[in-house]
């Protein structure tokens, strides 16, 4: 026996007017429900998400977090069909409940991103508890009522109060464990005799508190607000930055603005790291000490190994950065791009399945896409690795030492050699060896007080017109 979470996630969000379902909008990057998700403890036994409106591309995300390693316990996922209410979301997660041999049931609701996981610890531990909040103006949320000894009483729906009881500012938050036994018996005895005519899970949280004593722990409201427009959306982004980056000044980080620098929850920051204005790192991001982060830079999915410093402008995308490497101003490091210790890549630089070793250097204006690069080579200005045919691309091998002239084209699928040297503006398409020089140009022409003899010509054809 154990406890398994469940999480509401098939409401529609009319508020939000949008296409993606509510649970799926983003908070830093990462959507509202893989915020809850990852707070779960892994010991777990299971979670399960309720879906209905948007459920295909529900699924396919939790699929896509499952394989990318995203959560902590198995999820399955259960569809309400017909919502009519979050009992009834409830009721539907019978069967599954009772396969996967639950004890104890935690309920939290996919729209709510901001919970803490020591807050789920508790709460998953705690044989039964609701979760409130105190607000000076409780507005719609359901009351919440409690015995003179603190139990809980009864959940009010603010539809259904009284004026005394619209009169409570302690309110219900959303977030329940409670033993499965007793929430079962509540969940098949529910009726919809209310206001909304709809199956209140509040009611079946209530019946399980006449039956045992039920705790009522406060929260911090920011914990426990939802996202039900765009303007909540905002305001969870917010308040989730402001969390995310005082953890990370206690840790040793320099935010040199951090009203326009923008962190997700999955990134890791070293010690001494340096982030400048505007500054954006989403996904899966790894920086290591004393890296410097330069204005204006988009970093996704990618990783800085020690003193690397990446300068303004530049986007990064499911890369890696070695350490002491230098990458920009205005460069662009696309998927399966590697550097090496001490690599340069410089302004508008696009690499794309580039692997760099170390200290090779690209300083200017080049396109380096399916290319290995040994140690100590240098790519001049205005080279392109010419990867792709038209139907397949090719790869191209660059040895160590080498040096490619500016403005020269490399054709794959091809190999240069250690110590090569490629003569500035060449076309190359055959292999060249170690220690070879490479050079394809037209024969210089000159003509002898030509320049002079053109200019004039130009001039009276001027005049004509």
């Amino acid at each position: 026996m154990a406890t398994v979470a469940v999480i509401l996630a098939a409401g529609l969000g009319t508020r939000m007017k949008s296409r993606l379902p509510k649970v799926l909008h983003p908070i830093l990057g990462d959507p509202s429900l893989l915020w809850v998700l990852r707070t779960l403890p892994p010991d777990l036994g299971g979670a399960v998400v309720v879906v209905h409106h948007g459920k295909d591309q529900v699924l396919a995300a939790l699929d896509a977090w499952s394989k990318a390693g995203l959560l902590p316990c198995p999820v399955t996922a259960v569809d309400q069909g017909e919502p009519l209410g979050t009992g009834h979301a409830l009721q539907v997660c019978i069967p599954e409940l009772d396969r996967l041999g639950a004890s104890k049931v935690a309920i939290l609701c996919g729209d709510v991103p901001l919970t803490s996981a020591a807050t789920v610890f508790r709460l998953c531990a705690a044989e039964a508890v609701l979760l409130a909040m105190d607000l000076p103006a409780p507005g719609s949320y359901g009351r919440v009522l409690q015995h003179a000894d603190g139990r809980l009483a009864g959940v009010v729906e603010a539809k259904d109060a009284t004026p005394e009881q619209l009169a409570v500012r302690r309110v219900n938050g959303g977030a329940y464990a409670l033993p499965w036994p007793a929430l079962k018996r509540a969940l098949q005895n529910l009726t919809n005799a209310n206001a909304q005519k709809e199956y209140y899970l509040t009611d079946a949280v209530a019946a399980v508190a006449a039956e045992l004593p039920v705790a009522v722990e406060i929260c911090d409201p920011e914990e426990l607000a939802g996202m039900n427009s765009r303007l909540d959306q905002a305001a969870l982004q917010a308040a989730a930055q402001t969390r995310i980056q005082r953890h990370w000044m206690t840790e040793g980080v320099t935010f040199l603005h951090p009203d326009s620098t923008f962190v997700g929850p999955r990134a890791a920051l070293g010690r001494d790291v340096v982030l400048e204005p505007g500054v954006r790192l989403e996904g899966s991001v790894s920086v290591g000490e004393g890296c410097r982060i330069g204005q204006g830079t988009v970093i996704l999915d990618s990783t800085l190994d020690d003193g690397a410093e990446v300068r303004p402008y530049c986007v990064l995308e499911h890369a890696r950065v070695g350490a002491g490497a230098k990458v920009g101003p205005f460069a662009r490091l696309r998927e399966g791009t590697e550097l090496g210790e001490g690599v340069h890549i410089g302004n508008f630089v696009e690499t794309k399945k580039a692997r760099l070793q170390r200290g090779a250097k690209a300083n200017h204006l080049a396109y380096l896409g399916d290319t290995e690069i040994g140690e100590g080579s240098n790519i001049g200005a205005g080279v392109i690795t010419c990867n792709y045919d038209g139907v397949n691309k090719h790869r191209t091998t660059i040895g160590r030492n080498v040096f490619v002239g500016s403005d020269s084209q490399l054709v794959a699928p091809l190999t240069i050699g250690d110590g090569a040297l490629i003569g500035a503006g060449s076309t190359v398409t055959r292999d060249v060896p170690a220690d070879a020089v490479a050079l394809s140009r037209t024969p210089q022409t000159q003509r002898e007080g030509a320049a002079s003899r053109l200019r004039d010509r130009q001039k009276k054809q001027s005049r004509v017109s």
